[in-house]
C-alpha cells in the first residue's frame, strides 16, 4: 500500500512543475547545453527546484535523484526521481508532447508514477496496486493479437546504439504494422489509454523510465528492459512496453534475435 500522503504530494509535485513549465512555454526561452549536448532551459531547472523543496520540506528522509540537480540519499528507503521536462527539444521548439515525469521508489521499486502534459492539460497517474487514472478516469491497455498487426512507438530511430542494439530495432521495426516517432513519453499514456501497442526505447536514464512503470502496469500492460528484467535505478536503459504479455514477450524475441 501506497501512503495517500505520498500520492498527493506526488500530484502537488506534478502541479508546482506544470505551472513554472508553462510559465516559459514558447516565450523563447535561453538555451544551456549540457555535458552531454543535450539542451537544458531555466524551465527544467525551476520546475526542478520546486519538486526538490517540496519533498525535502515534507519528508527530509527521502531521496532524490533528478535530471537537472543530481542525486541525494538515493540508498533511501523511498526515493523520487525527477524529470521535470522530459523531452526539452519538443518544448523548446513548442511542440507540446513534452512532459513532466515524477516517480516514487519504494526500496528500489517504483510505486507512484506521473507521466503529466502540462501544455495539452492531460495526465496519467499509476499507483501500485491501483488501476492506472487518465485525468481522473480509468486507462486500460488494450490487446494486440500479433506483432504484424502491432502500432510501434519509439521517440526516435537515432536513439539506439550503432551496432546490435540498432540491429535488433531494425528487425522489430520491420515485423510491426506501423512504427511512429516522436511522441516522447506521451507515447507510453497513449499505451496506457489503449491507443498504442508497443513502445521499444534505449538509451534511456532513471528519470526518463521509472514514472512509466506504474502507469503502464497499472492500466494492465507489461513494461521491461529487453532481457525481461523490472525496471530501477541501475536498469541498463533499454525498455520495452506491450499492452499485453503476449505481445511482450513476441516483441522480445525478436529483439534477441
Amino acid at each position: 500500500m501506497v501512503p495517500d500522503a505520498f500520492i498527493a504530494l506526488a500530484v502537488r509535485l506534478a502541479d508546482a512543475a506544470g505551472a513554472i513549465v508553462m510559465k516559459h512555454y514558447r516565450t523563447g526561452v535561453a538555451i544551456d547545453d549540457k555535458a552531454d549536448s543535450s539542451p537544458v532551459t531555466i524551465a527544467d531547472r525551476e520546475a526542478e527546484q520546486a519538486m526538490r523543496a517540496l519533498i525535502q520540506t515534507a519528508y527530509p528522509d527521502h531521496g532524490i535523484v533528478g535530471e537537472e540537480l543530481g542525486t541525494v540519499h538515493a540508498e533511501a528507503e523511498y526515493v523520487w526521481v525527477l524529470d521535470p521536462v522530459d523531452g526539452t527539444k519538443a518544448f523548446i521548439t513548442g511542440k507540446p508532447l513534452f512532459g513532466i515525469l515524477i516517480a516514487l521508489l519504494h526500496r528500489g521499486r517504483p510505486v507512484v508514477g506521473i507521466i503529466d502534459h502540462p501544455a495539452l492539460d492531460e495526465r496519467f497517474v499509476g499507483i501500485a496496486g491501483r488501476p492506472t487514472l487518465y485525468d481522473g478516469k480509468l486507462a486500460r491497455t488494450r490487446a494486440c493479437p500479433s506483432l504484424d498487426k502491432a502500432w510501434l512507438y519509439a521517440t526516435s530511430p537515432e536513439m539506439f546504439r550503432t551496432g546490435p542494439e540498432a540491429d535488433a530495432f531494425q528487425r522489430l521495426k520491420r515485423r510491426v504494422k506501423h512504427p511512429v516517432y516522436g511522441a516522447e513519453c506521451y507515447a507510453y499514456g497513449l499505451l496506457a489509454a489503449g491507443l498504442v501497442d508497443l513502445v521499444v526505447e534505449a538509451t534511456m536514464k532513471p528519470v526518463d523510465y521509472c514514472a512509466l512503470v506504474p502507469v503502464v502496469e497499472g492500466a494492465g500492460g507489461v513494461i521491461t528492459d529487453w532481457q525481461g528484467a523490472a525496471l530501477g535505478l541501475h536498469s541498463s536503459g533499454q525498455v520495452i512496453a506491450a499492452g499485453d504479455s503476449k505481445l511482450h514477450a513476441a516483441a522480445r524475441a525478436v529483439l534477441a534475435g
